[in-house]
């Protein structure tokens, strides 16, 4: 089975046991938002966000199995990029917008939905507060999607959501995952 149909299933998997937060679902896209705060300044989490993004992506939704392999060039026009074995790669997203600290907006289509007629704007926002950030993530997807997107959407949702929990965890702890 090729790596993007299991990737695909996983996250189908996935999100039948998450509670999903999406915003809102339409025939022609949806919109999923997720918010958390974390003890530690708008630079320090951005810097984690775009810098450490290969320690605290899960690995299994990549297409390589290794987080190490990602990589987010934070400039107009740069990558949010997987190497993959032989010279190969894969552009998860296009960096759109920076303000270092502030936000970061990526567009395109994250995993299983770059087979399809789909654009996408992810929005990673940082907002300083008296003691803690807090940290906004809404990606926005659009397009056509092969049998709608009532099944997808709260898939990437969860997968999306999991991801910024998992950025909250390794700025708090240094690892991606709370411990047991």
């Amino acid at each position: 089975m090729p790596r993007h149909k299991a990737f695909v299933g996983a996250l189908l998997c996935l999100a039948a046991a998450a509670n999903a937060a999406v915003v809102e679902t339409g025939a022609s896209g949806f919109l999923s938002t997720h918010e958390v705060t974390v003890s530690a300044s708008p630079a320090d989490a951005y810097k984690a966000l775009v810098a450490e993004v290969g320690r605290w992506w899960n690995p299994v939704h990549t297409y390589s199995g290794d987080a190490a392999n990602l990589s987010i060039d934070a400039r107009p026009g740069g990558c949010f990029c997987e190497r993959l074995p032989n010279g190969g790669g894969v552009q998860h997203l296009s960096v759109a917008y920076t303000s270092p600290g502030q936000v970061l907006r990526l567009t395109g289509a994250l995993g299983p939905l770059q087979d399809s007629g789909v654009a996408g704007s992810m929005t990673w926002k940082f907002t300083p507060g008296p003691v803690a950030t807090r940290i906004e993530l809404s990606y926005s997807v659009g397009g056509y999607l092969h049998g709608g997107f009532e099944k997808m959407a709260p898939a990437v949702d969860f997968v999306v959501g999991e991801q910024l929990n998992r950025l909250r965890t390794f700025i708090e702890t240094g690892k991606p995952e709370a411990p047991k």
